[in-house]
């Protein structure tokens, strides 16, 4: 990990810098992909998953049975896991419902707004190194509270053509309507353009590696809405001299495990803490089944040593983390400084495999610094406010001369006539 010590404001651009793709290639090659489902359906689903994952399918479509006996497979303490995992998200997130109220305007006015869930969205699933069971429970949990018609999930089989026993039991236990195996761009093509088999939808949410963010964002160009652009996963850890080294390294390395891509970053105002952190990494480290993975992600990964809590957080505002841990000792007063983050856990038992997995908030966040200007999956994700607004005639008495006057100076008269043919009509009205 690069240390940064006591570094000025001019080096904080360096530091808050993510790990650079070149997405040029990629993005011709997910366009080629994206290019031939659209023409082709299954045909093309099928190819390339012949082609990405190496299994030949006859089928894309997951059955009642292949659930049932994934759900009877299942280890019964991973099952009830998944069903605290599943309460407490569900509890979480059906706090978050929308109750609008109508608000009278203007004398005559009255506006107001209904919540719509999206009718059709799709789920994508990885379920490469990391089956990531715990993203169904966090996706289809609240596409079901919002009371979505069609649940679509895809997610990639095995080379026996299995999907991952738990991917399943979570499916079911959440409530999705109907399941494919189908992994990378090639299911984000299915779902976005709708195959023979593949139901069309009209969002898609889910992580993935860079190709299947790259088809995401170039589907959302002209065909599905999606849940946020997105990158490789990152955590921002602030400590300070009172704060637990194992704990600190700890958090690290959980979030370094994703992938070579992902990224940490260490904001401490001890450096007496900095060391005893970096010597149990290395500790952790040495014992871990994906120390690769992790090493290799904490070669992208910084220390910076700050004098104070201060340059702490505008540091990690700056830099905008997915997840935000801090483990200070003060960590209200910190909390209250908090402007840009997906996820931010609060002291020293706050891990973010909690959040991850089961306290209950959403482990979909934005990631790459998006931060700034989106939050992470919530209820609304899944909903749409439709506006409605009523006008009696008194209505148009109270706003109808201010709504002419602004169509004309925009030059727009029709807009103008609009509200003069019904103005006109209210005041012979009251002439009667």
């Amino acid at each position: 990990m690069k240390i940064y010590e006591y570094p000025s404001v001019a080096q904080w651009g360096d530091i808050v810098v993510r790990p650079h793709i070149d997405t040029v290639k990629l993005n011709d090659v997910v366009k080629s992909v994206l290019d031939d489902i659209k023409a082709n359906g299954d045909e093309a689903v099928k190819r390339y998953e012949q082609k990405f994952d190496g299994v030949a399918l006859s089928s894309l479509a997951v059955t009642q049975l292949e659930i049932d006996e994934a759900c009877a497979s299942i280890d019964p303490e991973l099952m009830s896991a998944i069903e605290l995992a599943h309460d407490n998200i569900f509890k979480f997130h059906a706090s978050q419902r929308f109750e609008g109220v109508k608000v009278e305007t203007a004398p005559g006015v009255d506006c107001w707004q209904k919540c719509v869930a999206i009718e059709k969205v799709g789920l994508y699933i990885p379920g490469g190194t990391a089956p990531l069971f715990s993203t169904v429970l966090m996706l289809a949990t609240p596409a079901k509270i919002a009371g979505c018609k069609d649940i679509v999930l895809c997610t990639p089989p095995d080379k026996q053509g299995n999907v991952n026993p738990a991917i399943l039991a979570a499916a079911k236990v959440a409530g999705v309507n109907a399941i494919y195996k189908i992994g990378g761009v090639q299911a984000i093509g299915a779902m976005a353009y709708g195959t023979e088999t593949v139901p069309k939808v009209y969002k898609i949410f889910g992580p993935g590696n860079q190709y299947v963010m790259a088809a995401k964002q170039q589907v959302s160009l002209h065909d599905v809405a999606i849940d946020m652009p997105a990158g490789p996963s990152e955590v921002c850890v602030i400590a300070d001299a009172g704060s637990n080294p194992v704990y600190v390294a700890a958090d690290l390395l959980s979030q370094a495990e994703h992938g070579i891509d992902s990224q940490v970053l260490l904001i401490s105002t001890s450096a007496d803490m900095v060391e005893k952190v970096r010597v149990e990494i290395d500790k952790q480290l040495a014992v871990l089944p994906r120390r690769d993975i992790a090493a290799k992600t904490l070669d992208n990964s910084k220390i910076v040593l700050v004098h104070n809590t201060d340059d702490a957080m505008q540091i990690s505002n700056a830099y905008a983390p997915e997840h935000l841990i801090i483990a200070t000792d003060d960590y209200m007063q910190l909390a209250d400084k908090v402007i840009n983050a997906g996820s931010v856990f609060l002291g020293k038992y706050a891990c973010e495999s909690a959040g991850d997995y089961a306290s209950g908030t959403n482990h979909t966040l934005p990631t790459h610094g998006y931060a700034m200007a989106y939050n992470g999956v919530n209820l609304d994700s899944f909903n749409r406010k439709v506006t409605f607004q009523h006008l009696t005639s008194e209505g148009v008495r109270s706003i109808g001369r201010a709504v002419e006057v602004m169509a004309s100076s925009e030059c727009l008269d029709a807009h103008k006539n609009a509200m003069t043919v019904r103005l006109r009509d209210v005041i012979k009205e009251e002439k009667k």
